[in-house]
């Protein structure tokens, strides 16, 4: 990296950890517990906000005032558009020009192209991200003007658009659970803030006119929305199987093919809930879990390794199988060095998920026999996946876990939302072109 600035790829960091640190103090002073806040739980909280995830280890609605409120719907709307953007957007507005760096910084978290005009994209994105915001907290009012009130609906329309899954409530989104109103109005909210800015930007211009090639859409654009649609209702109707052949919840054809699609759209990493995460087959929890390590697509406010990732290795799989040398996604072959990203995160994902499952398995209990914990290996899994990919959906362990295992979570939150960014951007940083080539040698394999 000699010659290269690296503040590029470090700067996003200490950005989220200096609002982490900063929503840690503004949480645990607004708390109103009989006994304050820990500040362990006042550090998760903060990082679970400002990474978007959802997950608490307090009842967001009771344990803090009106100004807690704030403060966490300040968070993880802070951290879903990315501090990075508000920085960059705040000079750009002040002196009409923006630093390399915060360009190249922005430009790889939003669009993976920091060759972009970022003031008339961020200028775009904040008008566009508040007026989805606002049209949804309208809508949501509208729907439910007594059970929301109107801080009410304008926090979750927030949390939704930001996929960060933090309700006022309890018991999430379940006194909804058949309503189809709000569960469309969530629903739009949350595929909006999880499908990318770059893609949405791009939509609205093509409702205007604009178009981007031949078909309407860019390529990328087609990829994402194409492997977003895949996921979303085939999920949707593995759940809804899985749901009716268990008969777990108890509840109507139809409200469980709702509660079922919602689900599955909000595994795409927004966390809310209309069915009891708890109460569900092990098979639908084994098919919410692969949804949440997908996560979102780039440049989004969602988590995860990405659609566009999943999409290249199946790709590459299928090349495989049919003989190919190369890997075609919608009629394009995609790059090398794009491959070997893709492996390089899925990697690195399944390695952080592995080693916080194993954390958790000796800080909850890692002293006792098998049968004393039976079945909490598959509940540290869905934690886990879930904090990876900032989800915040749980199976109801999280405010019962350890300081220490608390600590394991915030941490694989924070990786899961500036370490897939950062390691594809640092990667890219440090390529250069060898002018070698080591001779090869056969390694037997499988």
């Amino acid at each position: 990296m000699r010659g290269k600035s690296v503040l590029p790829f470090f700067l996003p960091v200490g950005t989220f950890i200096l609002a982490i640190l900063a929503g840690t103090v503004l949480l645990r002073a607004t708390a109103i517990l009989p006994h304050g806040l820990p500040w362990t739980d006042a550090l998760f909280m903060a990082t679970s906000a400002v990474c978007v995830t959802g997950l608490v280890t307090v009842d967001t609605g009771t344990a803090f005032s009106p100004e807690g409120h704030w403060v966490l719907m300040g968070l993880f709307q802070l951290g879903g558009l990315g501090l990075m953007t508000y920085t960059s957007l705040v000079f750009y507005l002040w002196r009409r020009r923006v630093s390399l760096t915060d360009r190249l910084a922005v430009g790889q978290a939003l669009l993976q192209d920091p060759s972009f005009h970022l003031g008339r994209f961020l200028i775009r994105v904040v008008r566009t991200v508040l007026v989805i915001e606002l049209a949804g907290a309208a809508l949501i009012y509208a729907l439910a003007p007594e059970g929301m009130g109107l801080f009410g609906a304008l926090f979750h329309a927030v949390s939704a658009f930001c996929n960060a899954g933090f309700s006022l409530f309890p018991d999430s989104l379940m006194q909804w659970q058949g309503a189809v109103g709000m569960n469309i109005v969530f629903m739009l909210l949350i595929t909006f803030g999880g499908v990318g800015f770059a893609v949405l930007d791009e939509c609205l211009l093509l409702a205007r006119g604009v178009r981007f090639g031949r078909r309407g859409l860019s390529y990328p654009s087609r990829v994402v929305l194409g492997t977003s649609a895949l996921f979303t209702f085939g999920g949707a109707v593995l759940i809804f199987g899985s749901e009716m052949v268990g008969g777990t919840q108890g509840h109507s054809v139809a409200d469980t093919a709702l509660g079922a699609l919602f689900q599955s759209v909000s595994c795409r990493t927004a966390g809310f809930n209309t069915l009891d995460i708890g109460n569900m087959t092990n098979v639908s929890l084994l098919i919410m879990m692969l949804l949440m390590f997908v996560g979102g697509s780039p440049g989004s406010c969602a988590g995860g390794i990405k659609t566009t990732t999943v999409r290249v290795l199946w790709a590459f799989m299928l090349a495989q199988f049919r003989g190919r040398g190369q890997t075609v996604v919608a009629g394009r072959a995609v790059p090398a060095e794009n491959l070997k990203k893709a492996f390089a995160l899925f990697f690195c994902a399944s390695c952080a998920v592995l080693l916080a499952v194993l954390f958790l398995s000796v800080s909850e209990g890692g002293n006792l026999p098998h049968r004393e914990v039976r079945g909490q290996l598959a509940d540290y899994l869905f934690e886990a996946i879930s904090a990876f990919g900032t989800v915040g959906l749980s199976t109801g362990i999280t405010p019962d876990l350890s300081p220490p295992g608390k600590i394991c979570l915030a941490v694989l939150m924070f990786v899961g939302r500036i370490g897939p960014i950062w390691l594809l951007t640092l990667l890219q940083h440090m390529q250069t072109e060898t002018r070698y080539r080591w001779p090869e040698g056969d390694m037997p394999v499988g």
